[in-house]
């Protein structure tokens, strides 16, 4: 029988990927798996204070991609949601530790007051390391039905992204660039693909890992996740600058105060945009081999360049 036009485009525009829908499932998935992953236990104070930000809300935007990219490959939700756990702990490490005074000095994150201004900067320091310590655990002791070799695999990958090869030596280099005028875009790009791209790079390739993904599927993920990185970074300069307070869920113009380098003050806001856009083209080329399987990973990658918090 031969379809319509009209046939065809309903059936087209019931196609569509709905990103919110599949945003909200994998969030609830991941917000009950971090709930039940961190319990109070003794001495009480340092657990409340890792739940308290561990469960502060957020995309959630690390540990669904992890888990879009194990199913991409053939895995299941339940062979990464520990790994995505994991890799929300140490975001959230990062973030505790970003917030305080000797760092990025700020008080709100997520709309609500930072971990230091609720319980003091030295269990705010604690609550990192135990998140940072707890990772690492969560994911070697809850994984199931995943090869040990995929599994260490993962493992040795999340230790090198926190690291001075990842995100703590792009936020040493983002410390010494502060107030500093004749920063190059090359230095900057380097602070951002450690400091923020090599978790978000660590979450897509561990799914993929845990799911079995060939060398070849690791290349082009990694590729894919270099670039959703960078744009994510360059829109938060812009966002930085255009949005408020409120949509930001914290304190705005802080990278001007800072006297901080970002792309906007390097290129201006239109150029910032049009290399975002390039980036997430170029990132969503990478996903071609994998037909409709991939629309998740597409559909995140237009978020990211759509966001205005």
């Amino acid at each position: 029988m031969v379809q319509t036009d009209e046939q065809l485009g309903a059936q087209k525009k019931a196609s569509v990927f709905n990103l919110e829908g599949y945003f909200k499932e994998k969030k609830q998935l991941v917000e009950k798996a971090l709930d039940k992953s961190l319990s109070i236990g003794q001495p009480e104070k340092i657990y409340e204070a890792m739940r308290y930000s561990l469960l502060a809300g957020g995309k959630r935007l690390r540990p669904i991609l992890c888990l879009a990219t194990c199913e991409l490959i053939g895995g299941t939700p339940e062979m990464a949601i520990p790994t995505a756990c994991a890799l929300e702990m140490i975001h959230t490490m990062s973030l505790i530790h970003d917030d305080l005074p000797a760092m990025d000095n700020d008080d709100y994150r997520r709309g609500k007051l930072t971990n230091h201004k609720v319980f003091g900067e030295d269990i705010a320091i604690l609550a990192g390391d135990g998140l940072l310590a707890y990772a690492f655990e969560y994911a070697a002791t809850q994984t199931k039905n995943v090869p040990a070799d995929r599994l260490l695999q993962v493992i040795a990958r999340l230790g090198r992204t926190v690291g001075a090869e990842g995100l703590v030596g792009g936020q040493v280099l983002d410390l010494e660039s502060e107030g500093k005028t004749n920063i190059s875009a090359e230095t900057l790009t380097f602070i951002h693909t450690h400091k923020t791209g090599a978790l978000l790079e660590a979450s897509v390739v561990s799914g993929g890992i845990l799911a079995g993904a060939s060398p070849e599927d690791i290349a082009k993920l990694s590729k894919y996740a270099q670039n959703i990185g960078l744009a994510f970074q360059i829109i938060d300069d812009i966002l930085d600058v255009t949005a408020t307070a409120e949509q930001l869920g914290k304190t705005a113009g802080k990278d001007l105060q800072a006297q901080k380098a970002t792309y906007p003050s390097l290129w201006g806001l239109e150029k910032s945009k049009l290399q975002a856009r390039q980036l997430i083209d170029e990132a969503i080329a990478q996903l071609t081999i994998y037909e409709e399987k991939a629309e998740p990973l597409r559909a995140i990658a237009k978020f990211i360049i759509t966001r205005n918090h």
